[in-house]
């Protein structure tokens, strides 16, 4: 699918039960069952090349992958395999920090890669805090840009590290690495970021304690591992940050209304959602399950929304901004995110991938270093280039629910949303094609 033509809608009233499984928890999955030596039940996990390539990573290093209906078997090798070729991370920068920390602490070598996109994404924030509790990496640009060369050992020390930033990523890597150091470490980052890591490798029996400080920085403390870990038995739930794009639409479309299934109601994870619901979006959670993480419905109904500013807890929804530029276009008065520099080093460079797309929208904008300006208008129908980041191609699909839209190199929706265009079909017409 290069080509994604999206027609204006006239309403709907849906519920959708469709909505990809959670693409963080999923990657986690498949990487923390290495930490365990009995295999892993992993129901509901996400089927997409992002993913999947986790999959085909971890079987590299001797895992076997079994699959019955619905419900994956992961069973640990005795021993990691040095895989005698390159493991390919697609486009998932996630996938490609993770596997830094984690390998880094292991015998071997290993070289990761991805493709095109991921190529050009900075590696050294992660790089760097592993080189300095002596990780052996390195790649292009000293270490920054893939493929990376990582020369694993089971001698890093433990450590004491403040990052600069807050990203779960980042945050991930060093507990993993932690995890088979030679002593305690500690992390800090400066407000808390996304912590699937801390509640699930904490559920798998792992020694981490987490407090947020009075300065509003998040300390963690990882003791390194004295046995394996417990495996998992997880139903993945589905990812808020992909039914945030539904809700968008919800939001912004006369006379409808969407009933999200079975979404993840992580704090961490549904800030977007309630950003948009202090711009006036009407949003109810229906709890169902609480048992590992907090999971249930999300209703989203049209509204009147008004202008905002995002500046606080950017890590909680850096995903989701380049949809939530989409309901502030349409917004009555001004928005504005700050602080949100992260954006420049995702799949593409979203603050000015926004910024472009708006402003072919006919939306007027202004773009800063860390975030972008938006005065809220009606948006017009456009061709917007998603420079292949599937965020970018996703969020100016919902925009096409107004006046219509035309978004090429659309192939990238495939690495986190495979189910998308099915998804968007129910709520209006569209036409894919190259």
């Amino acid at each position: 699918m290069s080509l994604l033509r999206v027609y204006k809608s006239d309403g709907f009233n849906v519920e959708i039960d469709a909505i990809a499984s959670d693409k963080s928890i999923s990657h986690r999955c498949a990487i923390f069952s290495l930490l365990s030596d009995k295999p892993s039940k992993i129901r509901n996990y996400l089927k997409a090349e992002d993913t999947i390539n986790t999959l085909y990573i971890i079987k590299s290093l001797g895992a076997t992958v079994s699959q019955s209906n619905d419900e994956l078997l992961i069973t640990p090798p005795e021993k990691l395999s040095e895989p005698a070729a390159i493991l390919d991370c697609g486009n998932s920068g996630t996938a490609m920090r993770l596997f830094c920390g984690f390998l880094s602490s292991k015998l071997g070598f290993f070289v990761l890669h991805g493709d095109k996109y991921l190529a050009r994404r900075p590696m050294k924030r992660v790089v760097e805090p592993l080189r300095k509790i002596g990780a052996i990496i390195d790649g292009r640009e000293n270490g920054n840009f893939p493929p990376l060369c990582i020369r694993g050992s089971n001698t890093l020390e433990g450590f004491e590290y403040e990052s600069k930033i807050a990203s779960a990523q980042v945050k991930s890597a060093m507990i993993l690495a932690a995890l088979n150091a030679k002593s305690i470490s500690t992390y800090i980052e400066p407000t808390l970021s996304r912590d699937h890591s801390e509640r699930m490798l904490g559920a798998m029996g792992a020694d981490i304690s987490t407090s947020l400080q009075n300065n509003g920085k998040n300390k963690i403390v990882v003791k390194p591992l004295e046995k394996s870990l417990e495996p998992l038995e997880i139903d993945v739930p589905s990812d808020p940050s992909s039914a945030f794009f539904f809700a968008v639409a919800a939001a912004i479309s006369k006379n409808s209304t969407v009933i999200l299934k079975n979404i993840l109601l992580n704090p961490t994870r549904i800030e977007a959602f309630e950003v948009l619901r202090k711009m006036g979006a009407d949003i109810k959670y229906i709890v169902k399950d609480e048992k590992y993480e907090k999971v249930g419905d999300i209703v989203v109904k049209s509204s009147s929304l008004k202008g905002v500013e995002v500046s606080q807890n950017i890590a909680w929804l850096i995903d989701e901004l380049p949809a939530l530029s989409i309901a502030m276009a349409v917004a009555k008065g001004k928005s504005i995110v700050k602080n949100a520099k992260e954006l420049r080093v995702k799949e593409s460079d979203r603050i000015s991938s926004v910024v472009e797309g708006l402003q072919a929208c006919g939306i007027e904008t202004k773009e800063y270093e860390d975030g972008y300006e938006i005065i809220g208008s009606k948006i017009k129908n456009a061709h917007i280039n998603s420079h292949g980041d599937h965020r970018i191609a996703m969020s100016f699909a919902i925009a096409g629910l107004i006046d219509g839209m035309s978004i090429d190199d659309t192939e990238c929706i495939k690495t986190s949303f495979p189910n998308f265009t099915d998804t968007l079909r129910k709520i209006t017409r569209i036409e894919v094609g190259d």
